[in-house]
């Protein structure tokens, strides 16, 4: 599925109309440049899973937390890590094993320890400064 979204509100509301669709263990893996919207996105997801939080990038923390919502929300930023040997080292499996929903950012960095079930959300920059071009394959045979 490909969405054209002109503003971070817009991209907000695509991750909250995708977070509708997601079940238990989800793992949605982000990819784009800097600044593409990655966060805005996952801000919308949480307020799609009832999430009341701020949602923040976790860039120096490395994964935000947040319950309350239909589904705990787990939001890793991997721009830091250099291999899926560190992700297994701040508990990836636990993380998975909790039923929540995976959302995690620079998730090229640890390509090799996503499943094949991963739902892949592609943000980039269109003609204009806020224009956003999101491409979301892997959601139930959808491409």
């Amino acid at each position: 599925m490909e969405y054209y979204s002109d503003g971070p509100q817009r991209t907000e509301e695509i991750g909250a109309e995708l977070a509708g669709k997601l079940k238990p263990g989800a793992v949605i893996a982000f990819t784009g440049d800097l600044g593409a919207g990655k966060t805005a996105f996952v801000r919308g997801l949480a307020k799609g899973l009832g999430v009341t939080e701020r949602v923040t990038s976790p860039t120096f923390t490395i994964v935000n937390e947040y319950e309350g919502g239909r589904l705990p929300l787990f939001h890793f930023d991997m721009y830091r890590l250099g291999s899926a040997d560190e992700l297994y080292d701040i508990g990836w499996e636990d993380y998975l094993s909790r039923g929540g929903v995976c959302a995690v950012e620079w998730s090229e960095n640890i390509e090799e320890a996503l499943e094949e079930d991963t739902i892949r959300v592609d943000l980039r920059r269109g003609d204009g400064e806020d224009t956003r071009i999101i491409r979301i394959t892997g959601l139930g045979g959808e491409a």
